[in-house]
């Protein structure tokens, strides 16, 4: 089984993710952009995602709402700063209530390999003890389950599952 690798470089203010998928880059990066796939897939499994926002274009911005069995909600907002289909997005990354008025700068790359793709994520923090409390957050989990979510996805998206009419 393919999992997500998670790396805190040592004294660096960054989180390094990556995972290849069973997919062509095509359908990985319209999953990832397009609203009603991302509600599908983004967030621990326990919480529903709600796309209020998802204007991919340098300039544009997203919006997520986690909400949690019990009716609590955390909410997750950036902005697109560089948007190169199929292959890469650089968007900032924020959590309402956490790093108040700093964004975390995230470097997403789409890799084609053979017909699988190679996802990689970079996050910039502004500090080592921002990049800790993130990692502390349980980001990790939620990420995991966000990447096994997802390509559960990818495997139904594929157009030879996809079910004709």
């Amino acid at each position: 089984m393919n999992t997500l690798k998670v790396e805190t470089p040592a004294g660096e203010p960054i989180i390094v993710m990556s995972r290849t998928f069973d997919a062509p880059r095509a359908l990985v990066w319209e999953a990832m952009t397009r609203a009603e796939h991302v509600a599908r897939w983004w967030g621990p499994r326990e919480m529903k995602t709600t796309v209020a926002r998802l204007d991919v274009r340098p300039g544009g911005g997203w919006r997520f709402v986690h909400t949690a069995p019990d009716g609590r909600s955390i909410v997750f907002h950036g902005e697109y700063r560089d948007v190169q289909p199929p292959k890469c997005i650089v968007q900032t990354f924020g959590v309402e209530g956490m790093y108040d008025g700093r964004f975390i700068v995230e470097t997403m790359t789409l890799e084609e390999v053979g017909d699988r793709t190679h996802y990689r994520v970079v996050s910039h923090f502004e500090s080592l003890a921002d990049r800790d409390g993130m990692i502390a957050s349980g980001m990790e989990r939620g990420a995991n389950d966000s990447m096994e979510r997802l390509e559960t996805l990818l495997t139904e998206l594929k157009p030879s599952n996809r079910r004709t009419a």
